[in-house]
Formats: structure tokens, C-alpha cells, sequence
């Protein structure tokens, strides 16, 4: 089998790995040309994902034709506002039978739409049922190195889900099956939100009761949000939704958490997103996540908070008095 990865980030680096396991062709598309040669030279991802030795059998390509022509699996794992413009330059391209696997989190800004309603609408309602999600608590940097991960596949076709399954099971990297497409999207999107505010807790110097509430209480809205637009309950409590909120808000990997620590410690967001090489999905999500709660008037406290300190400026410490006293009532 032939399988094309679309983004040379950690994440698409990590996936490589694991696919070089099952005995095909895997292909890498890196857009930027330098960074592809530099990867094909040294046999690492040093600017995502330093220390890790790529498989000899993965290949880099900063050619799109390469990576897509002929493959079986499509593996989108590049970053959210950039996964609309690489799926159009898949027109006039035959991926007629191809299994699409998006590994990207977060919501489109302006349309809200999930990633995987994205790709639907790029690419045509045809391809609906050959679309699966690959989500779940998976830090690129513990996956490409072996270390035992748990993820889910989502798909409305019960047999791409298993399809997925199947090609990304290994010893160490063990998926899931889930027909909750919905609920496992929002879950590891909007998490990132909550992983924000965990890191300005960490910013500001609160402990573990602290976080301990927040994954808590930032678990109920997203079920809140989620069950609004149709998901199932029971999903947010597995991999995609409390396993994942976990992970993004406690790992010293976590991009997000990183971000609200910073800006928790007194930077200002300008600052703290210019000094870093990855995407922060949780910023753009911030706004998003906002947005699809208020058209479906569903209630995210700690939601609003976030965007009221990332893009208003508010006083983290204002944003948490606020939160605490909030009118008191009944756990939900």
C-alpha cells in the first residue's frame, strides 16, 4: 500500500513512524522546499520534532504529487487553517477509493465547521464514507518514540473506521473504533481551550485543586457544547474527551497549556505566539469554540473567559475571580 501524509510537522513526522511499520510505501508532503531537504539529509525532523530518527523506508517530498498520486490512505496532519487550501489542491487529483484520515484538530475560522465537514466540502459529498477521524491523547513526541498511545478512529462508515484501525494499529499505538464523528472533533478541539486556561492557572502559580476544577468543569461545557450539536454523551468521556483534555492540560508537550502559562505569567499573546515554531490550535479554537456555543446558546463560562483574556486583555486573576463567583448552583 501507498500512504500519503500531507504535512511534515511533528504530527506528520510521528504518523510516518508508525506507518513505516506496516510494510508500504510512505510518503511524506512537506510544502516548505528547505525544510524538506534538510529532513531528507539529516534523517531527522529537527525543527518539529528534534531528536527522532526518521525511518529509512519514509519519504520526504516538497513535491504534492508525489505524496498523493496512487495512495491508498490520505493522511491530512497539517494545521486547521491551512487544512482547507491543501484539500482544494487535491481537484482534478483521482483519490477515488482512497481512504481520508484527517489528524488535524480544531474548527475553521468563519465557517465553524469541524475538519472533517471541511474536507467533505472540498472534496464532495462522495467521499463522506471514506472519511475517518484519528484523534486521542498523542503527543508526537511520545508516539514517535515508541511510548504506548491510545487513539480513536471516527467514522459515520463503520468499515473506514476499521479500515484506519487496522493500518495504524501497532504495539505501541493502539486505535479505537467510535461512530461519534461529532463528538470526537469537538472534544479534541475544543480541549485546547480548556489546556489555555490550565496553563494561565500554572502562570499565575495555582495548584492542583485549581486544575483539578478546571479539567473538571471545562469537561461539562464541552459535553454541553457537544450534545448541542448532536454528539453522544458517553464520547466525551473516553480517548477524545476527558483522555485527551487530560494530557493537553497537565503535559509539559502541550503547546496550548504553554500559551495560557505565558500569558498567565504576564506576556501578551503577540509575544508568546511569535516565539514559538509550532501552532497553538487552541487560540484560533478560542474564538471559534465562542462563536458555535453563542449561535447554539450554550452556556461555556470558562470559554469566554479565555477569549476575554487572549483577545480583550483582561487581567487573568480577574477571569478567575469571575469564574469563582459565578451564581452559585447545582453540578451539571
Amino acid at each position: 500500500m501507498k500512504f500519503g501524509i500531507l504535512g511534515g510537522g511533528g504530527w506528520g513526522t510521528a504518523l510516518s513512524t508508525v506507518l513505516s511499520s506496516r510494510g508500504g510505501e510512505v510518503v511524506v508532503w512537506e510544502y516548505d522546499a528547505e525544510q524538506c531537504a534538510r529532513v531528507r539529509s539529516d534523517g531527522t525532523n529537527e525543527k518539529f520534532l528534534p531528536g527522532v530518527v526518521i525511518p529509512g523506508t519514509v519519504q520526504f517530498t516538497s513535491e504534492f504529487a508525489e505524496a498523493v498520486d496512487g495512495a491508498d490512505m490520505l493522511v491530512f496532519a497539517v494545521p486547521s487553517h491551512t487544512l482547507r487550501g491543501v484539500a482544494r489542491k487535491l481537484a482534478g487529483v483521482d483519490t477515488s477509493g482512497a481512504l481520508i484520515v484527517s489528524a488535524t484538530k480544531g474548527l475553521e475560522d468563519g465557517s465553524l465547521m469541524r475538519m472533517s465537514e471541511v474536507l467533505v466540502d472540498e472534496l464532495s459529498a462522495s467521499v463522506a464514507d471514506r472519511i475517518a477521524v484519528l484523534a486521542g491523547p498523542s503527543h508526537a513526541e511520545e508516539v514517535s518514540r515508541g511510548q504506548p498511545t491510545a487513539v480513536v478512529s471516527a467514522s459515520g462508515s463503520p468499515a473506514s473506521a476499521k479500515q484506519v484501525q487496522h493500518l495504524f494499529s501497532t504495539s505501541s499505538f493502539r486505535v479505537y473504533t467510535n461512530e461519534d464523528t461529532v463528538g470526537v472533533e469537538l472534544g479534541v478541539s475544543v480541549k485546547n481551550v480548556v489546556a489555555i486556561a490550565a496553563g494561565i492557572c500554572d502562570g499565575i502559580g495555582y495548584g492542583d485543586n485549581t486544575k483539578a476544577a478546571l479539567i473538571t468543569r471545562g469537561l461539562a461545557e464541552i459535553t454541553r457544547l457537544g450534545l448541542a450539536l448532536g454528539a453522544k454523551r458517553e464520547t466525551f468521556f473516553g480517548l477524545a474527551g476527558v483522555g485527551d483534555l487530560v494530557v493537553t492540560c497537565l503535559s509539559r508537550h502541550s503547546r496550548n497549556r504553554y500559551v495560557g502559562e505565558e500569558v498567565g505569567k504576564g506576556k501578551t499573546l503577540e509575544a508568546v505566539l511569535s516565539g514559538m515554531v509550532m501552532v497553538a490550535e487552541g487560540v484560533k479554537t478560542t474564538k471559534s469554540a465562542l462563536h458555535l456555543a453563542r449561535r447554539h446558546e450554550v452556556e461555556m463560562p470558562i470559554t469566554e473567559q479565555v477569549y476575554a483574556v487572549l483577545f480583550e486583555g483582561k487581567d487573568p486573576h480577574t477571569a478567575i475571580d469571575e469564574l469563582m463567583t459565578r451564581e452559585l448552583k447545582a453540578e451539571s
